[in-house]
């Protein structure tokens, strides 16, 4: 898909974008530091309190509070009683992004964000806490749970189509309605039976109720699938390859930060939706 480009080359814009930087990073670098910042992001403490539950001297914690304050990202009442500042807490809500990336850095070693908008690169935090799930078979098996357990809507942005998933998608929404919206992208590989199992299904009538949407883009990189609960991700690999051997997946969205990564597999779905094509049955290849 052709995403709108940032075609910024504005060097002085850039130099105002990363000023003070290195101070915040030099703070953050720091274990006690990040600890201390998380646990008051939790609930407003003293000092006293905060070196027994981090179990640090009041020496340290003296210390490195002192830093955090300096930095703008703390501050202290007349009580003692240590909260973050407007800006602290800003930054905090951003490090989920670094935390994401460096629990999965072995993952994006082979892989890469892929070609899509920097709107969803500056969100990728959201993804966090997710789970990595490796093996084709697995990943299969989890898109069946995933349909099976829909009762509202199946959102799919895919590759290809294997034949296990078309023949767990069918009766779902066949029999109970559920709303199956799906992208793929021209030249995608679908299985030859395919064409027979949309027969026999009434495919044709799915598609005429509005019950199945399907759209068409060029490439797929990146790719989801989800229902109303659920969610999953998957990365290309570097040489901007979409990748069906891993992925990332919620679980559920009320365990998993908030909802948010459930949310961002929807906002990307409703995006590339609303910028696809019509679809081309001609444009398959059938093996």
């Amino acid at each position: 898909m052709n995403y709108p480009e940032n075609n910024n080359n504005d060097s002085k814009h850039s130099d105002i974008q990363f000023s003070n930087m290195e101070e915040i990073f030099l703070e953050l670098a720091s274990s006690q530091r990040l600890s201390i910042i998380f646990m008051i992001s939790y609930r407003r403490l003293k000092l006293s309190a905060l070196a027994k539950s981090l179990n640090l001297t009041i020496q340290e914690v003296h210390r490195n509070t002192n830093r955090l304050v300096d930095a703008g990202l703390i501050e202290k009442n007349s009580e003692g009683v240590f909260f973050l500042t407007t800006f602290g807490n800003a930054i905090i809500k951003q490090l989920s992004i670094f935390d994401f990336l460096s629990s999965n850095k072995n993952y994006f070693s082979d892989h890469r964000i892929g070609d899509i908008p920097m709107k969803f690169v500056q969100r990728i935090g959201a993804l966090n806490g997710g789970k990595l799930i490796s093996g084709i078979v697995s990943i299969i098996e989890s898109w069946k749970r995933l349909y099976d357990e829909s009762s509202e809507y199946i959102y799919g942005i895919l590759p290809q189509i294997p034949l296990e998933l078309i023949q767990s998608v069918i009766p779902k929404v066949k029999n109970e309605g559920v709303k199956f919206n799906y992208i793929l992208p021209k030249n995608a590989i679908v299985p030859k039976i395919r064409s027979d199992l949309q027969k026999s299904s009434g495919y044709a009538d799915l598609l005429k109720q509005g019950i199945v949407e399907r759209k068409m883009i060029d490439k797929i990189e990146v790719a989801v699938i989800l229902n109303e609960k659920q969610a999953t991700v998957m990365f290309p690999t570097l040489k901007g390859e979409a990748d069906m051997n891993y992925m990332f997946s919620n679980n559920d969205i009320k365990s998993n930060n908030d909802g948010l990564f459930h949310e961002w597999c929807v906002d990307f779905f409703r995006y590339c939706w609303y910028n696809s094509k019509p679809f081309d049955e001609r444009k398959l290849t059938e093996v």
